[in-house]
């Protein structure tokens, strides 16, 4: 019988051993892993014949966690030995890959009568951004959805939101009142000055066209705060 190589018994070990994880997952599913071994399977899908257990450990050692890996900048996934375009492809690929499947599974919903449901609908719009969006909502007078998408990639300010084009918006859904939202990706969800200036600006804006502005979202790593329910902007917020 002939003997195998040093280099065939190890891919013999890892692809034994793969067979195993994956068997566990199939009959466990994933809440039977702690996250270095999450991390170790995802990576089988981008490294095909090197154990990846200890690519695992050693991203989540320098950078803290499953999130904070995933959410990790390219250029410093790559100085990670181990970690190559592939890798990088993959783990940027999955936070988008949620937002996707969040944003999917809440297209059914066509009415937000709370500021939490307007909460819980923006959120998943801004898992894995690193970049700060704006979106705008439009609703009628029932609370049906008329518009929701993003009208601006940049900081939100009133020069960068650009008011003429949301009013046009506004008008042309016919829409009754408005939700806008926006992310932090420092990850804090507390208001900047240039936040409550331009809220106050949208605001005032809309309500030329008999718009009311609902809410402003601001998003922040895993949480989200509700400008009007906070009580922030009584001058705009505030009940009549």
């Amino acid at each position: 019988m002939e003997k195998k190589t040093k280099k065939e018994r190890k891919l013999s070990a890892h692809a034994g051993h793969r067979e195993r994880m994956r068997k566990k997952f199939w009959e466990q599913g994933i809440d039977a892993f702690e996250d270095h071994e999450v991390l170790e399977i995802l990576l089988y899908f981008a490294v095909s014949q090197k154990n990846t257990n200890e690519l695992a450990h050693l991203l989540l050692h320098t950078f803290g966690s499953l999130a904070d890996v995933l959410n990790a900048p390219e250029e410093e996934l790559l100085q990670v030995p181990g970690v190559g375009e592939s890798t990088v492809m993959l783990l940027k690929f999955i936070p988008q890959l949620f937002r996707r499947y969040s944003e999917s599974a809440k297209q059914g919903i066509r009415r937000i009568c709370t500021f939490e449901e307007a909460g819980e609908y923006f959120f998943p719009k801004f898992v894995g951004r690193e970049n700060e969006m704006v979106f705008l909502m439009l609703l009628d007078g029932r609370g049906k959805i008329l518009y929701c998408d993003a009208i601006n990639e940049g900081s939100v300010n009133a020069s960068n939101i650009y008011i003429r084009d949301l009013v046009r918006l506004a008008v042309r859904y016919n829409a009754s009142s408005a939700v806008l939202a926006h992310n932090h990706p420092s990850g804090t969800c507390l208001p900047s000055t240039q936040d409550l200036e331009t809220t106050r600006a949208v605001a005032s804006a809309l309500e030329s066209v008999e718009v009311l502005l609902m809410d402003h979202i601001i998003v922040g790593g895993e949480n989200y705060l509700s400008l009007a329910e906070s009580g922030i902007l009584p001058d705009v917020f505030g009940d009549e």
